[in-house]
């Protein structure tokens, strides 16, 4: 399983972007995906899940309303769209994949791709 993610960049408080993964090498036991993210000197934190079928999706409290995770299961791609950000969320955003038939082992990483938001 490999997954690549992509989308970060710098944007203003109150700005919005949109983070993807893509994803390859994917089983029929593939059950969720994941973004996590780092901020420096921090440890890393789940940010929010989905998963694979079904509607059911995962947030943590911070981001909550502000952010929305969405799949497209024909182009094996996961999106986190950001809004509303805040000076908090910057940080190295990563998506995961858990072992196969598990909702919340996380096993297989993306490389990440930095979010910064400039207040």
């Amino acid at each position: 399983v490999q997954l690549q993610a992509f989308g970060g960049g710098l944007v203003q408080a109150g700005g919005s972007l949109r983070l993807s993964c893509a994803v390859s090498g994917l089983t029929g036991s593939t059950r969720a995906l994941g973004w996590f993210r780092q901020a420096p000197g921090k440890e890393r934190e789940f940010v929010a899940s989905i998963r694979w079928t079904g509607s059911n999706q995962y947030y943590h409290d911070s981001v909550k309303g502000r952010f929305t995770i969405s799949r497209d299961n024909a182009k094996n791609t996961v999106y986190l769209q950001m809004n509303s950000l805040k000076p908090e969320d910057t940080a190295l955003y990563f998506c995961a994949i858990p072992r196969p038939g598990k909702v919340k082992e996380y096993a297989y990483w993306g490389q990440g791709t930095l979010v910064t938001v400039s207040s």
